[in-house]
């Protein structure tokens, strides 16, 4: 179904662009809240990094980071502050790699993998049968929550979700990223992802594990890929068994899934957001009965900024997801 909005974006950050920029250099941080990290051995025996917030009984929400991103990221730092004051204790994966310290196999995060949130929330449901679940996805994260939501179908258990700023057709964002202003996210998000990759090589020379590090090394010289095209074409298609790039963004894509939803879903997508086009947002028609979209004029890529007045942010996704989240609770 297709909701109206409540978000009105600051006059003061007008535009996709200066919603998206703020965030990352002027968010103040969130006063610290207490957190323990947990280390899961996943089944392919490597290992997850979680960062735990909350204690007793409560109902646990799932925390899911963009690409680049990881449970630092300020929008999950904020959110796991606001949700434990509102009752929720909050579990933050990071993706292999992401948690400041490499993986143990040349296998990555990308926006179609799933088997470390299934695993996550198997480990959580085995653990606590009976505690209400959700789980919030941003970015990359909100594909893959989409994703597995469309896959698992009645085989989970949560009683909501929440994804943000969704690159639900892969292959058009990747192409958004090559057009105008958006060149420098792009090349901000691949140096970052370049790095990424160099210290896990470094990595698994340094534990010993010459096999996975020959997998890294036979991607061969990084340096001159300036798209996402070349990279996921290069790297995540040959790590992760898919036959090139377009059968990535093909099989990845979280669109297709939003019919099979069905666990009660907010979709939360802005217009100006300069990591895709309008040509991502789903119809009516594409949504299960259980998925709510909601479109916004403003808001750029995971910003979502209001307030009059300037330099006094206020962050409308720390209003709006524990607001859906609070009115699903059984």
């Amino acid at each position: 179904m297709l909701i109206k909005t409540s978000f009105r974006p600051a006059w003061w950050l007008n535009n996709g662009h200066l919603q998206t920029i703020y965030p990352d250099f002027l968010r103040r941080p969130s006063p610290p809240v207490a957190i323990t990290r947990e280390r899961l051995e996943t089944p392919d025996h490597d290992f997850i990094d979680v960062d735990c917030c909350g204690e007793g009984p409560q109902p646990i929400v799932i925390l899911l980071h963009g690409l680049t991103g990881s449970s630092r990221s300020g929008y999950i730092k904020s959110l796991q502050r606001i949700l434990l004051k509102q009752g929720f204790r909050s579990v933050a994966l990071n993706f292999r790699g992401c948690s400041g310290e490499s993986n143990n196999s040349a296998r990555c995060y990308h926006s179609g993998e799933t088997q470390d949130i299934d695993f996550l929330y198997r480990t959580l449901r085995r653990r606590e049968p009976d505690t209400p679940l959700a789980a919030v996805g941003f970015s990359l994260g909100g594909n893959v929550l989409l994703k597995w939501l469309g896959e698992q179908g009645s085989d989970i258990s949560l009683f909501a979700a929440v994804a943000v700023s969704v690159p639900l057709v892969l292959s058009t964002c990747a192409s958004k990223l090559d057009t105008g202003f958006s060149k420098l996210y792009r090349a901000s998000l691949l140096r970052e992802l370049k790095t990424y990759i160099k210290l896990k090589l470094r990595h698994l020379h340094r534990i010993g594990n010459v096999s996975e590090a020959e997998k890294i090394e036979q991607l061969g010289d990084l340096s001159g890929i300036r798209s996402f095209w070349q990279y996921d074409d290069r790297v995540v298609a040959k790590l992760h068994g898919f036959k090139d790039v377009h059968d990535y963004y093909l099989r990845s894509s979280s669109r297709q899934f939003l019919k099979r939803i069905v666990v009660p879903t907010l979709l939360i997508q802005a217009v100006d957001d300069p990591f895709m086009t309008e040509a991502v947002l789903p119809s009516v028609d594409e949504l299960s009965s259980h998925v709510d979209l909601e479109i916004t004029q403003g808001g750029g890529h995971v910003g979502f900024i209001h307030g009059h007045l300037p330099f006094r942010p206020r962050y409308w996704l720390d209003q709006r997801i524990p607001e859906f989240i609070r009115e699903q609770l059984p």
